[in-house]
């Protein structure tokens, strides 16, 4: 069922069911006063014939003398009202029946004790059938002649004459029902459409979505649940854009980065293919071939580098490898790797300098942290030309602290956004041996941190150089964050 029809439906229901409830509480009073109402009219009826009977005979006879009782008849029917004599054997005396009629046995008793009974069908006070054609509600009374019961009377009229004011009730009840129906169906259509339309609207937004436009927005206004549904979609719709767009950058990086792999890979298989063939057809004099077979493996070795950057990556990304943390002299670690590059700075006319204490205290695995740091100074190296990389270590509350700061080509804010991403490189232009061409470094460099439970954050302008810094705590102190 469409949700139009469903919210229809449900205003439908709960008009009927109002009004319904409305309806039969108003019957049900107008029934309860209909009746009351006749039974005092009966009770007035009984305190004008005993007043009646009275001043015929003194005695009150009069209510047991069939002429009496006759020319009463006359004056009562022209009220529509009937009525009945029981002696004081309950039997019936007027008016007088072919078959014998007479009380109930358990009413004539409560009349007999002086109690008035209202009846609402007077087949319950009859023992016998056959008294009337037609129902009547009426009143029960005992009849006294100074305090001696000498009978009892019934008198009453005819339940469809009471209940007149009930069908007319009921029949108002069935016309506002009608009403309020068809009223509550154009209301409930209305206000139905205005709710579902505006979902449809949203459903058309999602599938527009769904199909890839993410420009799509709805606009409501107010504070109910589908408003707030709509901002919630509107969020998302920002948040999936924004996500899109980051993923069509990383696929362009992931190209360029194939594109420069490829490349990469080409040249050094060329020039290996090439000294292979020259030694095979013996076309390379016996005096280049120390150089050619020198050549070939610095080639192979380039090779090597960028399978093993792609391979130890993926190792650290998945979680594939052990660290064995201890605590140790991360100062020895600055100087060794300072000495390693020292080399790759001078070509570069960069100066290493570290500023760190003599016993610097770190928790964390040493041949790790080597390749942190490592990553961290070639990459300063790789973009910075007469300049100076600033290595600077220092305890801090339950933590080491070490930052690599050079003055080279810095980043912009926008290539902040992606630095420790996979294969990407803030100047693709720049590419020299050594680790790091390959957009891998910092990548590893962030994994590893972060499965060391500490932090690094990174502060850079485009001219203005790079600071990295890198928190690594002390054992227990790890804040460990998902990747």
């Amino acid at each position: 069922m469409k949700l139009i029809y469903q919210h229809m439906l449900s205003f439908l229901l709960i008009i009927l069911t109002t009004v319904s409830i409305i309806g039969f509480s108003e019957i049900n009073n107008v029934t309860k006063q209909s009746y009351a109402h006749n039974y005092q009219r009966m009770e007035d009826f009984a305190s004008a014939l005993g007043t009646l009977a009275a001043s015929e005979e003194k005695n009150g006879s009069a209510m047991l003398n069939p002429k009496f009782l006759h020319r009463l008849q006359f004056v009562l029917h022209s009220d529509k009202v009937y009525f009945s004599v029981f002696n004081t054997r309950g039997k019936q005396i007027y008016p007088k029946r072919n078959n014998k009629i007479k009380l109930s046995d358990k009413r004539f008793a409560q009349v007999k004790r002086g109690k008035k009974l209202h009846i609402k069908n007077n087949n319950e006070i009859i023992s016998q059938l056959g008294h009337t054609k037609d129902t009547c509600t009426g009143v029960l009374l005992p009849w006294r002649d100074q305090g001696k019961f000498i009978g009892a009377i019934w008198l009453g009229v005819r339940v469809s004459t009471v209940e007149r004011p009930i069908r007319s009730a009921k029949q108002n009840l069935f016309s506002a029902l009608v009403t309020a129906l068809i009223v509550g169906l154009i209301l409930s259509f209305i206000l139905s459409f205005y709710a579902t339309n505006r979902i449809k609207n949203l459903s058309q937004a999602t599938q527009k979505v769904a199909a890839g436009d993410f420009d799509v927005q709805a606009n409501y206004s107010g504070n109910d649940e589908i408003t707030q549904l709509a901002d919630n979609f509107n969020q998302m719709v920002r948040a999936l854009k924004k996500s899109n767009q980051e993923v069509k950058a990383q696929e362009k990086r992931r190209d360029q980065f194939m594109a420069d792999a490829a490349h990469e890979m080409r040249t050094p298989l060329t020039t290996i293919n090439g000294i292979l063939e020259g030694l095979q057809y013996d076309a390379i004099p016996d005096k280049a071939k120390p150089k050619s077979i020198a050549l070939m493996s610095r080639e192979t070795k380039r090779l090597i580098r960028l399978v093993n950057e792609n391979l130890d990556y993926e190792k650290i990304r998945n979680n594939q490898i052990d660290l064995i943390k201890t605590k140790f002299n991360a100062r020895k670690v600055l100087d060794d790797v300072t000495m390693q590059l020292k080399h790759n700075a001078a070509k570069a006319n960069d100066k290493i300098i570290i500023s760190a204490p003599i016993d610097l205290p770190i928790y964390a695995d040493r041949d790790r942290f080597t390749q942190i740091m490592v990553n961290l100074i070639q990459n300063a190296i790789q973009f910075t030309t007469d300049g100076r990389i600033e290595i600077t270590g220092y305890r801090a509350a339950h933590a080491t602290i070490i930052s690599v700061k050079d003055n080279g080509i810095g980043m912009s804010h926008e290539q902040l956004k992606y630095i420790f991403e996979r294969y990407f490189k803030a100047d693709p232009s720049r590419t020299r041996s050594g680790k790091g061409e390959y957009g891998l470094g910092l990548s590893i460099v962030s994994s590893l941190i972060k499965q060391h439970g500490g932090k690094i954050r990174v502060q850079s302008k485009s001219n203005q150089g790079a600071l990295f810094t890198i928190i690594l705590f002390d054992k227990g102190y790890e804040q460990y964050l998902d990747n």
